[in-house]
C-alpha cells in the first residue's frame, strides 16, 4: 500500500468530505488523526463523530486516532499536532478540510460571522500548517492538501445578467486559501513539502452542505458520498512533492484525467 508508514491529519473528518478523505488515506495504509469537534451527535441532520469515523477505519484494519479539535481554537490545533506525533509517531500529510459558510449579504452580514469564517476557513489552515511544519520537515517532506471550492473562482467582470448576490464571503476566504497555498508551495518546495488545493467539481450533498435545507426533526439522511474527493486526495498525496506542488485541482476532472476509480478497494 502506497501510504504504509505514513501519518495524516484530516480536519473536519467526522462526516462528509473529511470523512471520505480520511477513509481513503487509511485504506491505502496511512494512520489517520481524525480531527473535528463532534464527539456525539447532537443534531440529527449531522450524523457522524470523530469516534464513529475512527471506528469505521479500524473495522477494516486501518489505524485511526480520534482527536477532538475545534479549529477555531489555536491551542486545539497545536494540541492536535502534538498528540498525533505523540501517539502516531510523525506527520507526513496534513489535510485542511474543516470549513463553514456564513449567511448574509454585505448589507446583512454580522461582524461575528465575518470573524467566524475567517478564523475557521483561513486562519485555522494557516496555523495547522505552521504547527505541523517542523514535523513534516523531520519526516523528510510530505504533503499539505487544502480543500477549497469553486466559489474561489473569480466571476470575471460584470455586469452579471441573471446572477444573484451572496456567497462573496465564502469566495473571499477560499480564494485567499488558494493564493496562500501556492505561495507556500514556493516557500516549502526546497523542504520537499508539496502544497496543493483540491475542490469538489460541484455541489456534493453531504450533511453539512444540505444542513440548512434539511428538516431538523425528520431529516433526509440519503447523503451523497464524497468518494471522488477521497480518490483525488489520495492520488494527490502519493505524488512526488518535487514535481507535483502548487496545483489547484477539481475532483471529477482529476479522476477522469488520471483514470481513478471512485470505488474504494479493500485493504490488502
Amino acid at each position: 500500500m502506497r501510504l504504509t508508514g505514513r501519518v495524516a491529519i484530516v480536519t473536519g473528518a467526522s462526516r462528509g468530505i473529511g470523512e471520505a478523505i480520511a477513509r481513503w488515506l487509511a485504506a491505502e495504509g496511512a494512520a489517520v488523526a481524525v480531527a473535528a469537534r463532534t464527539e456525539e451527535v447532537r443534531d440529527k441532520r449531522l450524523p457522524g463523530t470523530i469516534h464513529s469515523v475512527a471506528a469505521a477505519i479500524r473495522e477494516v484494519g486501518g489505524t485511526a486516532l480520534p482527536i477532538r479539535t475545534d479549529v477555531r481554537n489555536p491551542d486545539d490545533l497545536a494540541a492536535c499536532v502534538q498528540r498525533t506525533v505523540a501517539e502516531l509517531g510523525r506527520i507526513d500529510i496534513v489535510v485542511n478540510n474543516a470549513a463553514i459558510l456564513i449567511p448574509g449579504t454585505l448589507a446583512t452580514v454580522q461582524p461575528r460571522h465575518v470573524d467566524l469564517i475567517w478564523q475557521i476557513d483561513l486562519r485555522a489552515p494557516l496555523l495547522l500548517m505552521q504547527a505541523a511544519l517542523p514535523h513534516l520537515r523531520a519526516a523528510g517532506g510530505g504533503h499539505i492538501l487544502n480543500i477549497s471550492s469553486r466559489a474561489a473562482v473569480s466571476p470575471g467582470p460584470g455586469p452579471y445578467s441573471g446572477r444573484r448576490g451572496g456567497g462573496a464571503f465564502y469566495g473571499m476566504v477560499k480564494a485567499g486559501l488558494e493564493r496562500l497555498s501556492q505561495g507556500l508551495a514556493i516557500e516549502l518546495q526546497d523542504d520537499g513539502i508539496a502544497v496543493n488545493v483540491l475542490s469538489p467539481q460541484g455541489r456534493i450533498r453531504t450533511p453539512g452542505n444540505v444542513w440548512a435545507q434539511n428538516d431538523p426533526e425528520h431529516p433526509d439522511l440519503d447523503f451523497e458520498p464524497a468518494d471522488a474527493m477521497g480518490a483525488a486526495a489520495l492520488w494527490m498525496c502519493t505524488q512526488p512533492p518535487a514535481r507535483y506542488t502548487g496545483r489547484i485541482e477539481y475532483d471529477q476532472d482529476l479522476c477522469a484525467r488520471e483514470g481513478l476509480s471512485t470505488a474504494m478497494r479493500p485493504r490488502a
